[in-house]
Order: C-alpha cells, then sequence, then structure tokens
C-alpha cells in the first residue's frame, strides 16, 4: 500500500489501487439527500462475473464495496472472499451500511469478512441526527436504534479483532446544518464513550451517476456547514496517527470546498482509483457522469478501458480542471496522499 502511495506522488500510475465498487443499487432506505433507493436494478454482476473481474484485476490495495445496501446481496462475504483471495496485496476493504438489515445478520457476516485476514476493514455506520432527526432524513422509523445498537455489536468486535476499524459515516445536509453539537450530545448520552473522532463528515453533493439526486435541493446552507465543521474541529481529539493526518487535512479540503464551491485538489480519479457500478460500468469517481467502458464488453478485464483513448481523454480533461467540482471522501483520500505536502498544509 505505502509503494503505490509514493509512486502516485511521482507521476500517473499504470493501474489503479482503488476501486470504488457499487456492488448493488438495492436499498431498503428513503433518504432525503439521494435517490438511490429508487432504483430497481436488474442485470447486476453476479458472483462468478466479480470473482472473475477480481482474479483478471488481482493489483487493487484498497477495495471499498458500497451500494444501495451492500449487505443486501446475500454473496456479500463472497464477494470480499474474491477480492482477498486474488488481490495478493490487498490492505484495505471498506464499506458502508445502513444498520437495516438484521443486526444478527450484519455481526455474522462482518465477522466473517474479519475473518478472512484483510489487514484493514474499515465499517461506516450511517447517523445522520438524534433519534428523530436520523430517522427523519432516512425515511425508516428504527433506523437510529438499528445504528447504535449495531455500533455497539462493533465495539465488541473490535476486542477480539485488531483490523477492524469503524466510525459513524455523517452526511451534512440542509437537513441537518448547524445542529452538530446538539444532535452530538444526544447520541453521547445512547453512547457515553463515544468521541467527535468516531464521526466521519461528508458534506451532500448531487451526483447524476451516482446518487441520481442531481436535481434535488439538499446541499447545505455554507454558514451553516462551515460553523459545523469549526466545532467539530475544535472537539476532536489530537492522534499522531496516518488516517488521523488524512481525515484533518480532509476536514480542511472540507472547508475550502464550501467557502469556494471549487474542488480543493485536483482528483485521482483513473489514476490512483475509479468508480465502478453494479452493472460494471467504469467512471473516473461517483461524481462524474463520464462512462469511459464496460468491463462486460471488455472481458471483464479493465485495462483495455484504463488504456483507451476516452480514458485518456478523460485524464487530460481532470488534468486541465474539466472535471466537475466535488470533494468526497471516496475521491479525496487517495488525492491526498497522492500529494503529500498536501497532509501538512
Amino acid at each position: 500500500m505505502e509503494a503505490a502511495i509514493l509512486r502516485s506522488n511521482l507521476g500517473r500510475l499504470p493501474l489503479p489501487y482503488k476501486i470504488n465498487f457499487a456492488i448493488t443499487y438495492w436499498c431498503q432506505s428513503r433518504c432525503l439527500t439521494c435517490e438511490i433507493w429508487q432504483i430497481k436494478p436488474k442485470g447486476e454482476l453476479s458472483i462468478d462475473e466479480i470473482r472473475t473481474f477480481a482474479k483478471t484485476n488481482n493489483y487493487f490495495r484498497w477495495v471499498e464495496l458500497t451500494g444501495g445496501e451492500p449487505f443486501l446481496r446475500s454473496d456479500m462475504v463472497e464477494i470480499a472472499k474474491a477480492f482477498k483471495e486474488n488481490c495478493k496485496s490487498l490492505y484495505i476493504l471498506s464499506f458502508p451500511t445502513n444498520s437495516l438489515c438484521d443486526p444478527k445478520l450484519l455481526q455474522d457476516k462482518i465477522t466473517e469478512i474479519l475473518e478472512l485476514g484483510i489487514p484493514r476493514v474499515a465499517v461506516t455506520l450511517s447517523l445522520d441526527g438524534n433519534k428523530e432527526l436520523h430517522d427523519k432524513i432516512r425515511g425508516v422509523s428504527g433506523n437510529y436504534e438499528r445504528a447504535i445498537t449495531n455500533y455497539r455489536m462493533l465495539q465488541t468486535l473490535s476486542k477480539t479483532y485488531k483490523n477492524l476499524y469503524f466510525v459513524f459515516g455523517y452526511t451534512m445536509s440542509k437537513f441537518n446544518a448547524g445542529q452538530f453539537p446538539k444532535i452530538f450530545e444526544d447520541i453521547k448520552r445512547d453512547l457515553p464513550g463515544i468521541s467527535v473522532n468516531d464521526f466521519h463528515i461528508n458534506i451532500a453533493q448531487t451526483s447524476k451517476s451516482y446518487y441520481k439526486n442531481e436535481n434535488d435541493d439538499i446541499v447545505p446552507s455554507r454558514e451553516l456547514a462551515l460553523q459545523d465543521l469549526k466545532w467539530i474541529t475544535e472537539n476532536r481529539r489530537i492522534h499522531i496517527s496516518a488516517i488521523e493526518i488524512i481525515e484533518n487535512a480532509y476536514m480542511k479540503g472540507q472547508v475550502r470546498y464550501l467557502k469556494t464551491g471549487k474542488s480543493p485538489m485536483k482528483s485521482r480519479g483513473l489514476d490512483a482509483s475509479l468508480f465502478m457500478d453494479s452493472f460494471g460500468n467504469v467512471y473516473p469517481s461517483i461524481m462524474w457522469d463520464r462512462k469511459v467502458g464496460n468491463i462486460r464488453e471488455s472481458g471483464l478485464d479493465l485495462r483495455p478501458i484504463w488504456n483507451s483513448e476516452l480514458a485518456n481523454k478523460t485524464r487530460k480533461e481532470i488534468k486541465d480542471g474539466l472535471e466537475p467540482d466535488f470533494w468526497t471522501a471516496c475521491e479525496a483520500y487517495q488525492t491526498l496522499v497522492g500529494d503529500v505536502k498536501s497532509l501538512v498544509l
């Protein structure tokens, strides 16, 4: 992993080290900030296709499995296993969950994934507010209680599995901006031991290719969002670790993005990383509706797409600043570590 990051500071990589892979668009949430749940997908990649893809493209060091709700795929563990068995340098497997699947099913499947022996398994539990607000934003009664239950479950698992890392994923939108201090105190009553560091903050954004919410009014007030970010930054505990250094730089980028409306840095899309949807369509990122190919049309081999004329044209557009403006964790982390000086600014 470290070698790939160092090489990414020296120029374009020959192959990506991270894939952000939406394994399904099925979702039980009814979020106000996202339209994925309205998709009724047909013809998503099968487990056999995913196994072949992982075997053919065995160079990934970071695999993020997202959705939809990833655990609505009954073969979620088999998908994780396919990448573990074929990508010998796999270091990080990460995935979110909305916590709406049966808690026992989640515990069993996450335990199975931890047992695969991947050095780092990172789980993000979606949580956008206190009990009343989270359930309203997510559109499902009882969702908050499920998230709290699953956080406690992960706390228990972490005592046995040292490769487990987990946080709450908090999406700041017009529905909750300016309320984080109160929300945090409310959640802390249910989880007395948590700190601000246990929350990963995202800014609600629109995307035609992923969230399908390009026409929705969800973006938070700049003033309220900056107010929350200031409070969060002031209340974060200081830890000298790689993840905290990157997270702090990511949050500084959020402030710059909110103030300017511009991407703080050019992305490493189609360089260090890519986004692939559940039908095998390949994009530079979750935020840009620029399809550069489909793996079903290339024998499940990413290389013909990666080296295509369209991919090269898209890379030039990114270099020339023509990519849409955004700042999301799915792309920001590899952008930051690909420019080490950004971590100390």
